[in-house]
């Protein structure tokens, strides 16, 4: 079978890698096979996608020439929404049969979107429970968040170092994020003297800026910078503040009690602040939080967003909690509750090697 596997963003690769190697006696390709690496394809933001609009037109003309092309058995598209939904409607148009892994969140905005999905995709893939309700019948299914599995031996009571605390530091892998982000981290880490800090630089790129970003403010002593082990460091920091994405839900998972935090121009908060209406927050473990909980109680990772997000806000929290184990293991274990929630019976990857195999 000829499976043509479309991830275009670092998070998305981490599946994409998985579902390969459980598709290893098939034909499958992807972006990098023709080209386009993952780092220059995760461009986020009016005026940065605005700016690159050139090269990623060329990419979606590359694509659908391999779509005509090639004729794969199978188009299977895996987050990245702008970009793949506009691949997987234009292979399903042409007979191929469309699947997509990640649902695009409609459950906070544009639910008028719903139809279009529908049309545009023969199946999709939930990685939350309360996803599914949301389309038609048979459409959409539940598998299970892959992460859920490879965090699932992590306990929720995680003990203190012996010397100074870790803090692990994770400001997003986009190039963009990293610029808005870091530099006020950085000033975190210029209160909270006593801890170390630890940044888990997502790829090559952006090791390069992030480890640019601590020399100029002179910060190599209280700041190390890898590449990679992001998963390794929540495992063993006492805590973490986590740019808004995936890597959040990382970290819930790894039960690292976490401060949310993101930045972004002021037109693209104006209009996510007008059209984003079915959640009150972006964290995706406080979204499974509000979803299965309600309203009446706090959700387990502080938010904090454009203006609230400051240097002394963010220090201010991860000073309680280093100097206050019994209130770290209580965010632990809010948090191994809230995660618990995506779990499913069986491995999730293999429940979409049966959906993208299906004949």
């Amino acid at each position: 079978m000829r499976i043509l596997l479309l991830a275009g963003e670092e998070s998305g690769m981490l599946y994409a890698h998985g579902l390969r190697a459980r598709l290893a006696g098939h034909d499958v390709r992807g972006y990098q096979d023709y080209g386009f690496e993952t780092a220059d394809l995760a461009v986020m933001g009016f005026i940065p996608v605005l700016m690159r609009l050139p090269f990623l037109l060329r990419v979606k003309r590359t694509m659908e020439r391999v779509i005509e092309e090639w004729r794969p058995d199978v188009v299977c598209t895996i987050d990245y929404p702008g970009m793949n939904l506009k691949l997987a409607a234009y292979a399903k148009a042409r007979g191929i049969r469309a699947v997509h892994v990640v649902c695009p969140q409609v459950w906070a905005w544009h639910q008028d979107r719903i139809p279009k999905i529908e049309a545009s995709l023969d199946a999709l893939c939930c990685f939350f429970p309360f996803e599914p309700a949301l389309f038609k019948p048979g459409f959409a299914t539940f598998v299970g968040h892959p992460l859920a599995k490879e965090f699932s031996c992590v306990k929720a009571c995680r003990p203190a170092s012996n010397g100074n605390p870790l803090v692990a530091i994770l400001p997003g892998s986009r190039t963009g994020e990293i610029v808005k982000i870091f530099p006020t981290l950085l000033e975190v880490a210029d209160r909270m003297k006593g801890a170390k800090f630890a940044v888990p630089a997502a790829n090559r790129k952006a090791h390069a800026l992030i480890t640019k970003l601590v020399e100029r403010h002179g910060a190599c002593d209280r700041v190390e910078v890898q590449l990679g082990g992001a998963r390794e460091l929540l495992g063993s920091a006492e805590c973490a503040v986590v740019a808004s994405g995936t890597a959040t839900l990382e970290a819930a998972l790894a039960r690292c009690p976490t401060v949310l935090v993101y930045r972004v121009g002021p037109l693209l908060a104006a209009i996510a602040r007008r059209v984003i209406k079915g959640t009150k927050y972006i964290g995706l473990a406080n979204i499974i939080w509000e979803r299965c909980h309600g309203e009446g109680d706090l959700p387990p990772m502080p938010e904090l967003l454009q203006e609230d997000f400051t240097a002394d806000s963010v220090a201010a929290i991860l000073t309680k909690w280093l100097a206050d184990a019994e209130e770290r293991k209580k965010v632990s274990e809010r948090l191994d509750k809230t995660v618990r929630r995506i779990d499913s019976p069986g491995e999730p990857l293999e429940k979409i090697v049966g959906i993208i195999t299906q004949s």
